[in-house]
């Protein structure tokens, strides 16, 4: 149950019921994470930019490797929400259920190759220690693996992007449920 007033589609009207409707239509539904933020509209606006900036554009990441990091950020704050939301994201890219459930759970064992352990561990460093980021070895292990400045900086922002949604989640108290992650357009 959200800690403050969230106002539901049905009862949106003017630019709120407008950008509810649009992301919609565009993403198939509307996810409580953008609800949340009905009390300041245009917030959800920039939001989504944001998102569809960092999660859906052209990169060295792929798609899969930017919700595999998702799942790391979340998993390391304890965020289900977003653990569960983009668990489904990925495996709609793996299609491999237990694989995802390993990343969540240990993603060490979840057969990653030498590019995936190191996004991961990248994830799991910036999340959980980042001021350990004043040593060079965690961005050089991102040139190992042929990530260009670039590709360094697209990860960074994906990393920086869920901790601040981890943030939102867990302070407004929003809970994800089976049914409410279904049905999104990947």
């Amino acid at each position: 149950m959200a800690r403050i007033n969230v106002i539901e589609p049905v009862d949106a009207t003017g630019r709120l019921r407008e950008i509810y409707d649009d992301i919609i239509e565009k993403r198939g539904k509307l996810a409580d994470v953008h609800k949340i933020q009905s009390l300041r509209p245009e917030s959800i606006v920039k939001h989504m930019d944001l998102y569809m900036e960092i999660m859906f554009t052209k990169s060295e990441l792929s798609r899969a490797e930017r919700e595999m990091m998702a799942v790391i950020v979340s998993v390391n704050n304890e965020c289900e929400y977003c653990v569960g939301h983009h668990s489904e994201a990925l495996n709609h890219y793996w299609k491999d259920r237990e694989r995802v459930a390993f990343l969540v759970f240990e993603y060490r064992k979840a057969g990653l190759n030498e590019r995936e352990l190191v996004l991961s561990n990248y994830a799991e460093t910036l999340t959980r220690l980042p001021g350990k980021l004043k040593d060079d070895a965690l961005i050089d292990n991102l040139r190992v693996i042929g990530l260009s400045d670039n590709g360094i900086l697209d990860a960074t922002l994906v990393i920086a992007y869920f901790n601040f949604v981890n943030r939102i989640v867990l302070a407004l108290g929003l809970e994800s449920n089976e049914s409410e992650r279904q049905g999104y357009k990947f």
